[in-house]
């Protein structure tokens, strides 16, 4: 599994996770988030979906990474957001192992889901966030949830 670093590029995985562990442990005494959001979006015939994984330094910045997919186009925006939804629980799953293995068990991840009140989603708000809560997650949905809606959102053009 691939992701890009804006600023190292192209990164394993692992790679990644060792990046985040240095930059956690590089400031051991400042509180951080752990933040997994998706979005995605259907251009000539393909949807595109990105998956973010965001580390914030509270009041100190934020590194980012992320993953772009590619799959046929997806008509059902039901079917769009429930696969944005799972992306992110898969990556989630796969970063708290990795956090757990390198001792910081107690980083607990968000999981930003870009539904709100406002708009088509409102109605999927219910399920997508049942199923987030229900992997063991906390769930943002807009507009507290940057990490689909900016960080990931920038990323799908």
């Amino acid at each position: 599994m691939q992701f890009i670093s804006p600023s190292k590029g192209k990164m394993r995985f692992e790679e990644m996770m060792a990046d985040i562990v240095d930059y956690i442990r590089g400031l051991p005494t400042s509180a951080y988030k752990v933040i997994i959001g998706a979005d995605s979006q259907t251009i000539q015939g393909e949807t595109h979906f990105v998956t973010a994984v965001i580390v914030h330094r509270l009041g100190k910045g934020a590194r980012y990474f992320y993953r772009k997919r590619t799959h046929r186009k997806i008509k059902s925006l039901r079917q769009q957001i429930f696969f944005e939804t799972s992306l992110s629980l898969e990556v989630g799953s796969m970063v708290t192992k990795a956090l757990n293995a390198a001792g910081l068990e107690d980083l607990k991840l968000e999981i930003h889901i870009d539904v709100g009140n406002h708009g088509d989603t409102r109605d999927l708000i219910r399920e997508v966030v049942g199923m987030v809560v229900g992997s063991g997650f906390k769930a943002k949905i807009k507009p507290e949830a940057y990490g689909a809606s900016s960080v990931a959102d920038k990323h799908t053009k």
